[in-house]
């Protein structure tokens, strides 16, 4: 190809081709290209190396790097750039004016707004440098002499400022290069030639883990396909789903894979390989839901465990070794408290294994609270502090205590040091109630103390805040229900203001022509955990305040069903595991300052990206909205455990750790608001709302498509303004393409994907 997508891999630049528009306009409008590229224009010169990188001039190593390629492609990449705002225009039309002549295969507005990139066919009689001042005589401008290498990359911009695109930049290269990768071996783990022999060389591993691939493969299209294997309607789109999944655990290599994945119905050999040749161009993301589900029906020996149900993996590769059974029941999670660093090991000791969620979604705000110095940056640029709220729901008699019992342990600095200062504040009331009518009345001692009860009024808590020094306040609540009717309407639209302005250290005040009542402005930190039943959440979050934000900033976690349940059975901690949270707290007491937190980062954009694609292809809002959020809280609870193991760089439990808490707290708030949210979306029945990966509106959509067969999906749910807004999206996002007035055809790229 004549376009290749340059990537870190172990800190080497590695290309691959861009096969199609389709996934070029992708790459374009993914991530955070678009944010990026407004802040480049704002003057934030920083991010412009998380732009996607493209090279148009030379063709990979045959070990798939970029450095020191000799190797020139068909297609010569041009930099030219500070060009003078007013002559913008005229430099686009002169361009433009001589792409016949020039051979123009691509043209955009650089990222900074004050230059163009383009590419042009090649003279193959010149050099890099002689091609480079032919095309800048031809169109009258000067090139960057600092980016006339052929191995130079190109800040790639988004969709926007795209202004030409031909298709024959996507051409296969001429010559033994195949997809501009040489070599069979693929060992960049992008693809071989374009004339692979398919395992007529090496002989690659017959088995995963001790599990022949071919029971893997048996079992995928059982979980995956109600058992039917591919066949002549299916087996292009089934074939490449299959590839872009198998990847993952076949090295990324071609000749591996075609090993491995059979011609499925009489499926040709070549067209068989093209689909492996197209998963293994296409992007490569976090480890397939589809795969993960098959994998954890084996045992250690390499055996199916027969139950038929899909075991959702959301750790990503089973490292913290989380579960969660098909049919979304909570006794089915699982992992190893081992795998947690100190503190939060420690909190799940005694604790039934069907608990430890809510243990540790009761903890975790607890903790970050202790760590209120510490400041990080966060996906999108943003600094952020360590704001979180949770609430642990289950019915009366539900155990909900044992997480109160581990709250209280992680509360004990706090607890002692609140003492003193309350001690303080009240022999300061008494001296001023005993002062005679003529003293002066004696100086407020401005105490600090950190845990508030959850009934505390609004001017209490303002107080609290005055005197917080830049510290975050803490509450834990045992019932939400007397929250609820503690607070009247009034005070409870209040407590919501804070509690949503707590999640990202907002501004909230009161004025008052009063000494009775404090008034005035303060930064709002403000973590708590409450315990609650059902009802009482729903009489919390009504179908008139969902919307109001709060419910996609709270860690909502639940108790285990224990109707008709055996007692269960607990033990206390020991002394050491108590003296161990103690040592967590010091921990995260003395951490402060900006911390940074980069696999974090990319792992999480990863799995909100992943999250953005699913709900587009569910067309799915409140996916889309509670995506977000969840991120988030996953993020910062990766930070917690990150800060915990006391080591400079994150560790992979730790990356497992933040993606785990993003997947619970986004099925948990849609399992729990998910259905009054729709409600207010649609304004119809229910839909019965349900959290899945699987089976989107897109996927289901066959590959040629009319607006009659959209609307018939969405089954009435949405109106026509949003069905277009849905075509318009999938179509800028390099989805779909038009066939014709009425027809649109999906691009294979985007079909399935993972």
């Amino acid at each position: 190809m004549s376009v290749h997508i340059v990537y870190k891999q172990n800190g080497v630049k590695m290309m691959r081709p861009v096969l199609t528009r389709a996934e070029y306009i992708s790459l374009r409008n993914g991530g955070f290209q678009q944010d990026n590229v407004a802040r480049i224009r704002q003057g934030d010169e920083a991010v412009k190396t998380s732009l996607v990188q493209m090279n148009y001039s030379c063709l990979p190593n045959d070990d798939g790097t970029l450095k020191g390629s000799k190797r020139m492609s068909t297609t010569v990449g041009m930099d030219i750039d500070h060009i003078a705002p007013d002559e913008m225009a005229s430099v686009k039309a002169r361009i433009l004016s001589k792409q016949d002549e020039l051979g123009l295969l691509m043209l955009e507005e650089s990222a900074r707004g004050k230059g163009y990139h383009l590419v042009f066919r090649r003279q193959a009689a010149l050099s890099q440098e002689e091609n480079l001042k032919w095309a800048s005589d031809l169109l009258g401008v000067a090139y960057d002499t600092g980016a006339k290498d052929i191995t130079r990359v190109f800040f790639t911009t988004t969709e926007a400022q795209l202004l030409f695109l031909d298709d024959e930049v996507f051409r296969v290269e001429g010559g033994g290069g195949g997809a501009g990768i040489s070599g069979s071996s693929g060992k960049s783990g992008e693809g071989g030639e374009a004339g692979e022999s398919g395992g007529g060389g090496r002989q690659y591993p017959a088995e995963y883990h001790g599990i022949p691939f071919a029971e893997i493969i048996a079992k995928y299209w059982q979980v995956n396909n109600n058992g039917y294997e591919p066949t002549e309607g299916d087996r292009d789109t089934l074939t490449y789903q299959l590839a872009c999944d198998l990847r993952h655990i076949c090295g990324r290599n071609f000749e591996w894979l075609d090993q491995v994945i059979p011609c499925y119905d009489g499926f040709p050999l070549e067209q068989k390989r093209e689909k492996i040749r197209n998963a293994l161009a296409s992007e490569f993301n976090w480890f397939p839901v589809r795969l993960r589900n098959t994998l954890s029906l084996f045992n250690g020996n390499g055996n199916g465990n027969g139950n038929g149900n899909a075991n959702l993996n959301l750790n990503g590769n089973g490292d913290l070794g989380l579960s969660l059974d098909g049919d979304a029941s909570l006794s089915a999670f699982h992992f190893q408290p081992k795998n947690l660093p100190i503190g939060l090991r420690e909190s799940l000791v005694g604790v039934p294994e069907s608990m430890h969620m809510p243990v540790l979604c009761g903890v975790l705000p607890i903790a970050a609270a202790y760590a209120d110095q510490v400041e990080t940056t966060y996906c999108d640029g943003n600094v952020h502090h360590l704001g979180l709220m949770s609430i642990i729901r289950g019915e009366q008699a539900s155990n909900k205590s044992v997480v109160k019992n581990a709250v209280d342990v992680w509360k004990r600095q706090f607890d002692d040091e609140d003492m003193l200062a309350r001690q303080r504040e009240e022999a300061w009331k008494e001296r001023k109630k005993g002062r005679k009518a003529n003293e002066k009345a004696p100086e407020d001692p401005k105490v600090l103390i950190r845990v508030v009860p959850v009934t505390v009024s609004c001017s209490t808590l303002l107080k609290r805040f005055k005197n917080a020094q830049g510290h975050t306040l803490y509450s834990f609540g045992e019932e939400l229900d007397t929250l609820r009717k503690t607070n009247g309407a009034g005070s409870w639209s209040s407590k919501y203001d804070i509690y949503r302005l707590s999640f990202d250290r907002g501004e909230w005040g009161q004025d008052y022509n009063s000494d009775a009542a404090e008034s005035g402005v303060v930064r709002v930190a403000y973590n708590w955990t409450m315990l609650g039943t059902n009802g009482a959440m729903r009489k919390c979050f009504r179908q008139d305040n969902i919307e109001n934000g709060l419910s996609s900033r709270i860690l909502v976690a639940e108790m285990p069903d224990a109707s008709f349940a055996k007692m269960p059975k607990f033990r206390k901690r020991s002394a050491d595991d108590e003296a161990s949270i103690q040592e967590a707290v010091t921990r995260l007491r003395a951490c402060s300052g900006l911390i940074d937190v980069p696999r974090l980062r990319n792992v999480i954009a990863a799995w909100v990206e992943d999250k953005r694609v699913e709900a587009a292809k569910d067309i799915d809002h409140v996916k889309d909205v509670y995506r977000k959020r969840a991120a988030v809280i996953g993020f910062r609870c990766g930070v917690v455990f990150h800060l915990l193991t006391g080591k400079d760089r994150e560790t992979k439990p730790c990356l497992d750790f933040a993606v785990m808490m993003a997947d619970y707290c986004l099925y948990q708030q849609i399992k729990t608001f998910g259905e009054a949210l729709r409600n207010e979306y649609v304004k119809a029945q229910d839909e019965g709302q349900r959290y899945t990966v699987n089976h989107s509106v897109f996927d289901q959509l066959p590959p040629t498509f009319t607006m009659e067969d959209l609307r018939a999906m969405k089954q009435g749910f949405c109106g026509e303004s949003a069905l277009r807004n849905i075509i318009s999206r999938w179509y800028r996002d390099g989805w779909i393409e038009k066939t014709d007035a009425k027809h649109w055809t999906k691009c294979h790229n985007a079909t399935l994907s993972q």
